[in-house]
């Protein structure tokens, strides 16, 4: 099992920024497909972005530009830099984790196993 513990986030104004840090310990980042998904009120969860292996970055088209996924493997650590931040954005956001690579498809709900305990990201006009 991964264990992931999720920190960061927060409330922030109109183009402000945020980011949010998710530690990972149980696998190695080799061995993983890390993810960003986020949840709105009555929205579906949808995926933000993935870092594969620790080497690909996949985000997605409509949050490129604005948000970015990065991962340390000093203190094994995966991060969303949110920058020009939208009231849109406002979401519970979660990282979660598949042992096994992301392959092309977009990211799915159903396909990770293992998440982090979320945190709410408020943006206010």
């Amino acid at each position: 099992q991964v264990e992931l513990v999720e920190s960061g986030g927060g409330s922030v104004q109109t183009g402000g920024s945020l980011r949010r840090a998710c530690a990972v310990s149980g696998y190695d980042v080799s061995d993983l497909c890390l993810a960003w998904f986020r949840q709105a009120p009555e929205k579906v969860r949808e995926g933000v972005g993935s870092i594969d292996r620790g080497a690909y970055i996949r985000t997605t088209d409509s949050l490129k530009g604005r948000f970015t996924i990065s991962y340390d493997n000093a203190n094994n650590t995966l991060y969303l830099q949110m920058n020009s931040l939208k009231p849109e954005d406002t979401a519970m956001y979660y990282c979660a984790a598949q042992i096994m690579s992301c392959g092309v498809r977009p990211l799915s709900v159903t396909s990770f196993t293992d998440w982090g305990q979320g945190t709410q990201v408020t943006v206010s006009s």
